[in-house]
């Protein structure tokens, strides 16, 4: 009884682990993740000192800006490739969501917010959708969001027989695509709001933890009482809501919505979860290495354009790169 008092009085006495630090740790969890920030440096030095244009305010605010539909379904992307799934639908999802958003603004008195419950929706059904296939039907997510990527880019055309969709709500413009809150411009500005929530979900939430558990082990999870099929379908509808918001950004920049925008942004999505230190084989992954990855992708991207090398160049050199990179960082 003594030696039990004594260790709870130790125990007590114990100073608490500072926050910071704690936060640090999870911001920096990942195997070998200290190889990101070296890679981003190492671009960050050569285009510097191969363009006068690189190292400048306006060009990194340009790199934010067009990584930013990238990173925010990216953030999504992540909670699925924890969790052992794939989404090849979210490009498509896009689409979908800003037509949608466009439509319900065109029809619904054109108002912002109608336009975003819209947007949002749209994704979190796709989102649903996929989720449901994936788990009740026992197929494959990389065969059901293969279907799904068809159907909603095809659904996009239809609706309005391939044509755009003119969107002229001025506060719609603001919130989502060319104003700015306190001094960060909107796109930017939400790409740090969903990174955020994807932290605090990830690393500060049950419902993080039992994505790792799934991923990592999904007959162990089961056993220990956690609902496989609810949470994996729940990072699937929160991938299909990020994807609804990276269209309202994206529709608010060009103040359209257009069926045939971002074909092919699943990729570098999957690219910038992967390169940012997630497994593909699930139960390994952080939010800040998936934002760390989408940014190496853009300012990869960035510094090539200003270096004047050619389409078919960038890609082999950004293949390589990236190849290189996660091979760095695998287990």
């Amino acid at each position: 009884m003594i030696d039990l008092i004594a260790s709870r009085i130790t125990a007590l006495s114990t100073p608490a682990p500072n926050r910071l630090q704690k936060l640090l740790q999870v911001l920096l969890r990942g195997e070998r993740p200290y190889m990101l920030y070296i890679a981003f440096v190492v671009l960050l030095i050569v285009f510097s000192l191969s363009s006068p244009w690189f190292l400048s305010v306006d060009n990194f605010m340009n790199i934010g800006r067009q990584t930013t539909l990238v990173s925010i379904v990216a953030v999504g992307m992540t909670f699925i490739i924890i969790a052992r799934q794939i989404d090849l639908s979210v490009a498509s999802t896009l689409a979908l969501s800003g037509m949608a958003a466009a439509l319900a603004m065109a029809n619904v008195h054109n108002h912002w917010i109608v336009g975003a419950v819209a947007g949002l929706g749209t994704g979190a059904l796709v989102g649903l959708l996929n989720g449901i296939l994936t788990t009740q039907l026992a197929i494959p997510s990389f065969l059901v969001t293969l279907g799904t990527l068809s159907m909603a880019r095809g659904l996009a055309m239809m609706v309005t027989n391939t044509k755009p969709v003119i969107i002229t709500n001025e506060t719609y413009f603001a919130i989502f695509g060319e104003g700015s809150f306190l001094g960060v411009p909107a796109p930017i500005a939400w790409t740090l709001a969903s990174t955020i929530v994807g932290i605090l979900l990830l690393h500060y939430n049950i419902f993080g933890r039992r994505i790792y558990a799934v991923g990592g082990n999904p007959t162990a999870a089961l056993y220990s009482g956690i609902r496989t099929r609810q949470v994996t379908t729940l990072a699937f509808v929160l991938t299909g809501m990020l994807a609804g918001l990276a269209a309202l950004v994206l529709s608010a920049r060009s103040h359209a919505a257009r069926p045939d925008v971002v074909q092919g942004m699943e990729l570098d999505v999957i690219a910038s979860v992967i390169l940012g230190g997630c497994s593909l084989f699930g139960g390994r992954g952080f939010i800040l290495g998936t934002l760390l990855g989408s940014l190496i992708i853009g300012t990869l991207n960035n510094g090539l354009v200003l270096l004047g090398v050619s389409s078919p160049m960038q890609l082999v050199i950004k293949g390589a790169i990236i190849i290189a990179a996660v091979a760095f960082t695998k287990r």
